[in-house]
């Protein structure tokens, strides 16, 4: 009986030695490390006109504004450390005009809100959908210069709203409109909302109609009513547009100038000055650029610091 044996040979060439294998692997990691600092080369190459021209337009003047804010305006003591920072605990003005932002950030991130929310939803599906929804949008093509000057004709002692209650034998509540606070910053932010309110609806509008009706349909099948599928089914999936609209109200009631400028000039006296306003004020016509450039720095300070807590809570919210 033959027994065959079989032995494990390592394959020759020519004089029997082993065959050197095909590629170099080597080369292959050096290769690949060289393709990966080519296209970030390539992608920092695209990029840099847009870094440079927010660095020259952006960057620079805040870096130039927070270091005017540590001098003052006088020769003789050019440099004031933060002198120009207490100007917030004894300056009148400056306190009310905090006062007044604040009053900006609530009411210009509140009304568009529940107004934006409530048209969207009252006109995804009904029959003057369109016609509505043009009325509320207009106002947003005009600029706030525009819009002061409507709500100047409808809010001064002689203007449509005073005309229109006379009318209606209402003339105990005629009044001064843009003359006493707060009465004054309040009707200047429902002039806002009238604005921004179409945004918002725009905004709400594309998130009802990118839900999938199935989870609605499937809500009313359970026996939920229309409340509770707004609460429960629709409002959880209009998170981001919600954080959307309301980032840009935050925003903007902060910086708002144009319409308060045009009503009032921050009058009577300075009563209805935001920060915005303060720092026109300070810098151009008081003369005063250390002291417009501190309240810049503060007012980009709570700008950034109220967006970026508020998206910090949302995106936690959302487990991101």
């Amino acid at each position: 009986m033959s027994t065959f044996s079989t032995e494990q040979r390592t394959p020759t060439s020519g004089g029997g030695a082993p065959a050197a294998p095909s590629g170099t692997p080597g080369r292959a990691p050096e290769r690949h490390t060289w393709r990966r600092t080519r296209e970030r080369l390539t992608a920092g190459t695209f990029m840099a006109p847009a870094v440079l021209l927010v660095a020259a337009f952006l960057l620079a003047p805040f870096v130039w504004t927070v270091y005017r804010s540590f001098f003052s305006d006088t020769r003789t003591s050019p440099f004031s450390a933060f002198d120009n920072y207490t100007l917030f605990a004894s300056d009148p003005a400056l306190t009310r005009s905090i006062q007044n932002t604040l009053m900006w950030v609530v009411g210009t991130v509140l009304l568009p809100f529940v107004l934006g929310l409530a048209i969207a939803c009252l006109t995804n599906a009904t029959r003057w959908s369109r016609l509505t929804r043009l009325c509320v949008v207009l106002p947003y093509a005009l600029s706030g210069s525009a819009v002061a000057v409507v709500w100047n004709f409808m809010l001064t002692t002689d203007g449509a709203v005073n005309q229109i209650l006379t009318t209606l034998h209402l003339g105990s509540l005629t009044q001064g409109w843009l003359l006493t606070w707060p009465g004054n910053t309040v009707v200047m932010i429902l002039a806002n909302a009238w604005q921004a309110t179409g945004v918002a609806v725009i905004l709400f509008l594309v998130g009802l109609q990118s839900i999938p009706p199935e989870t609605v349909e499937a809500g009313a099948l359970d026996g939920a009513g229309s409340w509770q599928q707004f609460r429960h089914i629709v409002l959880p999936q209009l998170r981001p547009v919600s954080i959307i609209v309301i980032g840009m109200s935050l925003v903007n009631g902060l910086k708002s100038f144009d319409l308060i400028w045009v009503l009032t000039q921050g009058g009577p006296g300075r009563a209805t000055e935001t920060l915005a306003v303060s720092m026109y004020n300070e810098t151009f016509l008081n003369l005063r650029p250390g002291a417009g450039a501190a309240i810049a720095v503060v007012l980009t300070v709570i700008v950034l610091a109220a967006s970026w807590i508020y998206l910090r809570r949302q995106l936690d919210v959302k487990g991101e």
